[in-house]
């Protein structure tokens, strides 16, 4: 999700509890299609469909409840969660497999994960560094894409600058790669769980795992994936913005997570009554997610799955 441009936290909105006591956060107008910062266009370009192998990398130092987050996340792409349990995280993934069409649903695969825990690189991940990075991880993995996380105390180059979320591509290897917005931009990438650095202060939202590092980072990973889904060689699903800036699937929308978002107020969401944590999208083993607003090509707005 974009970084410098999203749409900052408010102070209102009214709390309602349902029958099913889910916390339901909203205002008086709730529109089920959003109207994104400017049209996105199919310029004709490569994108991805049919199956995505994941190379995942953990580079530094992480917390068992982070390297699991970001684990369950991918493994609800293609799961549905139990039954009667709300919206899912497949219904999102579903969304950006449409992007591709007449395609079928995206299969998610992490072929490779390992733990670069002694950071091999420095703590500094520099172009060149990342270069690195993603040659390793696809070794011996034709076709595979690396999504590459920098821990806490590491500094990204290129994020923080616009964007909470970089991808690309190195000698023709798509790759996503992501630093843990608790540090990383937390003004901009940790919001809606920290407050912003711009505009009126409103409500902050309480992680649905309880860590904020964790849940941060799933928003910044999920808007990475459906970045490079749609637009893997910058050739896509895409819009130019101001100083020629990539305004794609999930940058278009920013700030927005749930029907009736507006300017100040990231939209109608759901709280655990147990744990107080605010979510979307439930997924694997019942887990739950909050997952931002995508594009929606059939309407040419933005969409959430609440």
């Amino acid at each position: 999700m974009e970084c410098c441009r999203r749409i900052p936290s408010s102070p209102f909105g009214v709390v309602a509890i349902s029958l099913l006591l889910v916390v339901l956060v909203s205002v008086p107008k709730a529109d089920a299609n959003m109207d994104p910062l400017i049209e996105l266009d199919n310029h004709g370009g490569k994108m991805i469909k049919g199956k995505l192998d994941l190379s995942v990398v953990f580079y530094g130092q992480f917390g068992r409840i982070q390297k699991n987050r970001l684990r369950a996340f991918l493994k609800s792409l293609n799961q549905h969660g139990p039954a009667g349990s709300g919206s899912q995280v497949s219904s999102w993934w579903r969304m950006v497999s449409s992007y591709v069409p007449g395609a079928a649903e995206i299969k998610v695969k992490v072929v490779k994960q390992y733990v670069d825990a002694n950071y091999s690189l420095g703590k500094v991940m520099t172009r060149d560094f990342i270069k690195i990075l993603v040659k390793n991880a696809v070794a011996g993995l034709p076709g595979a894409i690396p999504v590459i996380v920098g821990a806490r105390d590491v500094t990204v180059e290129g994020l923080c600058m616009g964007k909470c979320a970089e991808h690309g591509d190195i000698d023709g290897i798509p790759y996503v790669i992501i630093g843990n917005p608790e540090t990383e931009c937390p003004g901009a990438c940790a919001w809606p769980f920290r407050r912003a650095d711009y505009g009126p202060a409103g409500a902050i939202l309480k992680p649905p795992s309880g860590d904020v590092g964790a849940d941060a980072m799933v928003v910044a990973l999920a808007s990475g994936l459906a970045s490079v889904v749609s637009n893997p060689f910058h050739t896509g699903l895409y819009q130019l913005g101001e100083k020629s800036n990539m305004i794609e699937a999930a940058t278009a929308c920013p700030g927005m997570f749930g029907t009736g978002a507006a300017p100040g107020y990231s939209g109608k969401v759901a709280v655990d009554p147990h744990t107080g944590g605010a979510y979307n999208a439930v997924g694997f083993k019942g887990k739950k997610f909050l997952l931002p607003a995508i594009w929606n090509p059939k309407t040419s707005s933005c969409w959430t799955v609440m």
